[in-house]
């Protein structure tokens, strides 16, 4: 019996901190002119990416929060990698970059090099 009160306070107390985390991780809702802000910049940063005539970065999706730049899809090389993070830095408004972009060794999801020539 007494083993059992005590896994219930550790569940009742494991659970009560895990609500307290999440509510302290949500963010506040953004206002109309920062959203304004980060869909500006996210332009800014995906025009920057397709200006690059070095490498191929149409697979690589970008949003901003709160001026970080998230960079998601995938590049063909790590180099590719690289400059894109360093691309993105370089935009007016980014105050930094998130990157989850994936590595493709071998090109097969767009069938390029990564190079930006076919």
């Amino acid at each position: 019996m007494r083993l059992e009160r005590r896994s219930r306070a550790s569940l009742l107390l494991a659970v009560c901190a895990l609500v307290a985390a999440v509510a302290c991780s949500s963010a506040p809702p953004k206002s109309t002119e920062q959203e304004r802000a980060d869909a500006a910049t996210a332009e800014r940063v995906s025009a920057a990416l397709e200006a690059n005539p070095v490498y191929y970065f149409r697979d690589v999706e970008v949003s901003v929060d709160y001026g970080v730049a998230h960079l998601s899809g995938y590049v063909w090389t790590t180099d590719a990698l690289y400059a894109a993070q360093g691309i993105a830095r370089r935009v007016p408004g980014v105050t930094g970059v998130r990157d989850t972009m994936e590595l493709e060794r071998q090109g097969n999801r767009g069938g390029g090099d990564g190079t930006g020539s076919n």
